[in-house]
């Protein structure tokens, strides 16, 4: 007989519990193991070395708190089963089992803007067919579909248990102290009222904290801007490769990768042909180094020097700006490329990239977090805050950038 009561060493929180012989059997599964090798934070280890972690780290900590959440709940009185509390957890454990190679940043380049909690919602319904049925009740917690919403809220919402492990998590592995939100401290507060998720108004600080570090966490690390210049670098890469491989260029790549270079695949052929299933789980970031490695030596230049920048962290320039760049200034910058010989109107769009970011700590339109004040009265942070930038940090700030490559050789 294999012990499938677990513990796992986690150097964030500590140990870490498997509770369940199911969760163990989830967690030995391929398409979570899969997680093992797609990082948390795509390319920030081009900034912040240490931001090695990967999806697979992630989900396990989340599952944790939900764990503590639930331990909560219970011993403030609310019944909360033994069904519901391994349901929550596999809920967030899976919750991210939908995410492709390098996450976020690839999310709309290999798939046609086809969002990773699609893929996770259909990826859970094909392993509750593999396990009996037995993750219905979890399925229905993720999609929202439970009678009971705070467990819905703990899952997906503005103060959920995977905001607040990736916040802690990301901050621990990059050193960026602000994001650090002592979690601890904020699922002790929670409670719920009329089967919505709240929380005492003695944990109003922690919340403030927390919000507070999702705004710096999202322009120092999530948002930083040598990361998006090199995220833009590796799309543009699968962009010139598919490119070429629907122009009839025989381009290397592995299985599954190069069956989603060859079509634009979309959410209902993804559903539809079972082959797209099978090649998504089997791919992972090793997919794309692989191929940008050996694109590096490709007979076409395009590829093989923005392969070959990115390999060596040659990247691009980049500036960001409050407001929209002048025309002029775009001009200026594109018709510099122009006057090259090597480039032309076909190919500059792959060395000059504009585009926009956008940080939003708080959207109380979205779903409020509840605070439940002293007098029972349940009222939005928002306003339950005496600080100003609480209602400072419900403004979605817009940015613009622009990428440029800094020398370009097309000729051999």
């Amino acid at each position: 007989m294999i012990n499938k009561r677990k513990i796992i060493n986690d150097p964030v929180y500590g140990f870490i519990n498997i509770t369940s012989e199911l969760v163990y059997d989830l967690i030995e599964h391929p398409y979570y193991q899969r997680l093992r090798r797609i990082k948390q934070l795509g390319l920030a280890e081009l900034v912040y070395p240490g931001a090695l972690h990967t999806r697979f780290h992630h989900a396990l900590g989340a599952m944790h708190l939900m764990n503590e959440a639930m331990t909560t709940l219970r011993q403030k009185g609310h019944p909360i089963s033994d069904e519901e509390c391994e349901a929550a957890q596999i809920a967030i454990l899976l919750h991210d089992i939908g995410h492709g190679p390098f996450s976020h940043v690839l999310e709309h380049h290999i798939l046609n803007h086809v969002p990773h909690e699609q893929i996770s919602f259909l990826l859970m319904k094909e392993l509750n067919r593999q396990f009996d049925g037995k993750l219905s009740l979890a399925i229905k917690m993720f999609i929202g579909e439970y009678h009971r919403p705070f467990f819905n809220q703990l899952i997906s919402s503005q103060l959920d248990v995977d905001r607040m492990d990736y916040l802690n998590r990301d901050s621990f592995f990059t050193g960026v102290r602000e994001g650090n939100i002592g979690a601890e401290r904020i699922l002790k507060m929670l409670d719920v009222v009329d089967n919505q998720l709240v929380v005492e108004q003695k944990g109003i600080y922690s919340v403030e904290n927390f919000l507070t570090a999702r705004r710096l966490m999202y322009w120092q690390v999530y948002l930083h801007k040598t990361s998006i210049c090199a995220e833009v670098m590796l799309s543009q890469i699968v962009r010139r490769a598919r490119a070429l491989v629907k122009s009839g260029v025989e381009v290397f790549a592995t299985e599954g990768f190069g069956l989603f270079l060859k079509n634009d695949v979309t959410l209902e052929e993804f559903i539809s042909d079972k082959r797209y299933l099978r090649a998504f789980t089997e791919m992972d970031d090793n997919d794309i180094w692989a191929c940008v490695k050996i694109w590096s030596k490709h007979e076409d230049l395009i590829l093989s020097g923005i392969c070959e920048k990115l390999l060596n962290r040659k990247l691009y320039k980049i500036m960001i700006s409050d407001e929209p760049f002048e025309n002029s200034f775009l001009e200026k910058i594109k018709n510099d490329f122009l006057n090259r010989d090597e480039i032309n109107e076909n190919n500059l769009s792959y060395f000059v990239i504009d585009g926009t970011i956008t940080n939003e700590a708080y959207l109380s339109e979205k779903q409020a977090i509840n605070i439940l004040t002293k007098n029972k009265l349940v009222v939005d942070i928002a306003d339950a805050s005496d600080l100003p930038t609480i209602k400072a940090l419900s403004n979605v700030v817009k940015k613009y950038y622009i990428c440029w490559a800094k020398d370009v050789y097309l000729r051999e």
